[in-house]
């Protein structure tokens, strides 16, 4: 049947505000999409930090209690506008943790880097000063000390292979009393077995401050390779940002002295010392110190030493031990000497038996994150990892399994 003339101007009609209802429609859309892409396009980048989510006094993935470095990125990113995120990496990986973050394009700054152009210069350039770091005498209130001819007929607790320990070696008229981390020059102290620890300054700061309540006098010493200054790490294409953020710091300095009284950084006036024999490099980027534990008793082991000179492992061996003394000593002790049970590796062979080879080539190549082991895969080659495992061999201990 042909539609007659009325119907046809009734679907003709139709079709025309359906027509109009569709453009309408799509205007709306458009006007939306463009106003969201204004929107999009108006939010600034976010500000993109390194931090070490387990270093307390500095760093912190903690919100209640974040760390000083991570407060001063806070402050920074309020001051420029930004929005601040943060890129969570361990710095006990040394120059490698800014070449794997600040390098490799994962954050675009890096808060407490020491402001010297021998550290990965030109490669990486620094922000002005925000504060300077140091050791630091610990002592009770009522001592008095005002350079090292002070410590003289004293107990000093001092970290092992730092400045201090090198500055106090030639001093056969101080008793030094050698520990591997500022939290037990700190304990030494406090247990009566030293008169003064001679530590890492901003970790004995902030032990004293939470630990043991103030109870300790923290005094800075300068000197060569005793205090240096830190600064904001930039990648060397980052000098807009890294003059923005000079330009910002001026604004920022009561509120980063406010930030170093909250986390117990040491505020006296420095003690000046003469520079020791041969000062000790920066092994890590929160301390120039290699902080390693003190084991608390002697475990019977076969030492290196007993090996024969003929042996043909013993050049294996050796090469072992130095990679291990230089990047595994800070958490598994000196050749392997190590009081905590969970990270003796003198016990693999009681632990794991024969299935000990296994265990430490997945450990070393994958690592375990949770328990804050990284992986090693892409730093050492296979040669390498078996010279560390030959090495572990010699050191195995004959205390049998819990």
């Amino acid at each position: 049947m042909r539609p007659n003339r009325e119907t046809g101007s009734k679907w003709r009609a139709s079709a025309e505000l359906s027509a109009r209802a569709t453009i309408l429609v799509a205007l709306a859309a458009s006007t939306l999409l463009t106003s969201a892409a204004a929107g999009w396009a108006s939010q600034p980048d976010p500000l993109r930090l390194c931090a070490d989510p387990t270093n307390l006094p500095f760093s912190s993935d903690s919100p209640s209690q974040p760390g000083f470095y991570v407060e001063i990125g806070q402050a920074l990113s309020q001051q420029i506008g930004r929005p601040v995120t943060y890129d969570w990496y361990k710095s006990y990986f040394g120059k490698r943790t800014v070449r794997v973050t600040l390098l490799g394009r994962q954050c675009d700054a890096m808060i407490g880097l020491p402001l010297s152009a021998d550290f990965m210069g030109p490669a990486v350039i620094f922000s002005k000063k925000i504060l300077t770091e140091a050791y630091v005498l610990v002592s009770r209130p009522t001592l008095t000390l005002s350079g090292i001819d002070d410590l003289r007929g004293k107990r000093v607790a001092v970290q092992y292979q730092t400045t201090p320990q090198n500055l106090l070696a030639e001093r056969d008229d101080i008793e030094k009393v050698t520990v591997l981390t500022p939290e037990e020059g700190m304990a030494a102290l406090a247990q009566d077995k030293a008169d003064v620890a001679f530590v890492w300054g901003p970790v004995a700061g902030w032990l004293n401050k939470t630990a043991y309540e103030g109870r300790f006098r923290v005094q800075p010493v300068e000197g060569a390779g005793l205090s240096w200054d830190a600064a904001i790490g930039f990648a060397r294409t980052s000098t807009q940002l890294r003059d923005q953020i000079d330009a910002a710091l001026p604004q920022l300095e009561r509120r980063i002295a406010e930030l170093a009284a909250k986390y117990g950084l040491p505020s006296d006036p420095p003690v000046r010392f003469g520079a020791a024999p041969s000062p000790i490099r920066l092994a890590a980027l929160g301390s120039p110190a290699q902080f390693l534990r003190q084991p608390a008793a002697a475990t019977p082991v076969t030492r290196i030493a007993d090996t024969s000179a003929s042996d043909p492992k013993a050049e294996v061996v050796a090469a072992g031990k130095e990679i291990f003394n230089g990047t595994c000593a800070h958490c598994h002790g000196p050749d392997a000497v190590q009081a905590e049970r969970r990270i003796d590796l003198r016990r693999l062979q009681t632990r794991y038996g024969e299935d000990m080879r296994d265990k430490y080539w997945t450990t070393v190549h994958e690592g375990r994150p949770s328990k804050g082991m990284p992986a090693w895969k892409e730093v050492f080659t296979d040669d390498q990892f078996e010279s560390i495992y030959t090495f572990l061999q010699t050191v195995q201990s004959s205390e049998t399994a819990n």
